[in-house]
């Protein structure tokens, strides 16, 4: 089911999450696992999270961080739908205060590419999760699809606004274009992670240009300068 925090013509997405004004200390307890559980899968991935090791790193026992999650796969999903809210507060919903169509979608994705080079040192949870359960049927590897998936609808619903503000071309494939920004983004964390090759960023930001180009109309605005 897509998220309706990832509907451009949805309210909800300016107001993602609401913060409720004064948490039970189960739930303040709760956020700092989670909080801990981000940073640790961030370094050992989603799979080396485990309940012990957490309760290692937040000084908490065992049976303290279980009674919060009931499992390590419940630990992994939390993790994940937290990893998802926090990513589209950061990309999503900044972008919707930009005007439908190609700033929209360029700045849907300069936020993304901003995302993956600070992540570099940390890693992308969905990257290293789609590599630790690309072949690994279950809860956490559905999990982890229905968030990619929810992004990868955003996406195409702001390509089609795009087309449908006249700035690309009407025989433009969104699911194609999506295809190939999303290539960008790999490549971008191949080359700026594994390889440490400077300037990854700035060959990503031309591949999109590139790719661009080829879809664009007379009325499309121009990239802005910088």
């Amino acid at each position: 089911m897509a998220d309706p925090t990832l509907d451009p013509d949805t309210p909800a997405s300016r107001t993602v999450r609401a913060q409720p004004r004064g948490q039970h200390k189960g739930q303040q307890t709760r956020a700092t696992i989670l909080e801990a559980a981000l940073g640790l899968s961030s370094q050992i991935g989603l799979e080396g999270l485990s309940i012990g090791a957490l309760a290692e790193v937040t000084h908490m026992s065992k049976s303290g961080v279980f009674a919060h999650f009931g499992s390590r796969e419940e630990l992994q999903i939390s993790v994940i739908r937290e990893y998802h809210t926090r990513f589209e507060e950061e990309i999503f919903v900044p972008s919707m205060d930009e005007p439908r169509g190609l700033p929209r979608l360029r700045s849907l994705f300069q936020r993304w590419v901003k995302r993956v080079s600070v992540e570099v040192d940390s890693g992308c949870i969905y990257i290293s999760g789609a590599v630790e359960f690309d072949d690994r049927p279950g809860p956490v590897r559905d999990a982890l699809v229905a968030m990619v998936r929810t992004w990868h609808q955003a996406l195409q619903r702001a390509i089609r606004l795009a087309i449908d503000a006249g700035h690309l071309r009407p025989d433009t494939d969104p699911a194609q274009l999506l295809f190939e920004i999303h290539g960008l983004i790999l490549a971008l964390h191949h080359d700026a992670r594994f390889m440490r090759n400077p300037g990854a960023v700035e060959r990503a930001g031309r591949g999109f240009e590139r790719i661009l180009a080829d879809h664009l109309t007379a009325t499309a605005p121009p990239m802005p300068a910088r």
